[in-house]
């Protein structure tokens, strides 16, 4: 999907976790606006703790802002919503997380 799809999405739908994931992840990737990005993304994972991607997006977004003690805890939460059991999916994307957070300090 292109970045308008997904800025449709959130505006039919503002609660929306796939349409606000999508769109944080999509502006991330293409090297947009780092602060929206990061506002999406929190909101993605506000509304779904455990999606593991969406919280590393949102730490390499804060990384790239500069805020890399906002990235922490985020990265931290990622790690163990895979660890808990109750995330689909997402142990694949541990490794890079935990690389991050060593690389932070």
């Amino acid at each position: 999907m292109d970045i308008e799809a997904f800025r449709q999405m959130v505006a039919k739908n503002p609660k929306g976790f796939l349409g606000r994931y999508g769109l944080g992840n999509k502006i991330l990737q293409e090297g947009g606006n780092l602060e929206e990005a990061v506002e999406h993304l929190r909101v993605a994972v506000q509304l779904d703790p455990v999606h593991v991607a969406s919280h590393l997006a949102l730490g390499r977004a804060l990384i790239g802002l500069g805020r890399p003690e906002e990235a922490k805890p985020v990265l931290k939460a990622g790690i163990d919503a895979s660890a808990s059991g109750r995330a689909n999916g997402g142990r694949d994307l541990v490794p890079e997380m935990q690389m991050m957070l060593q690389g932070l300090g």
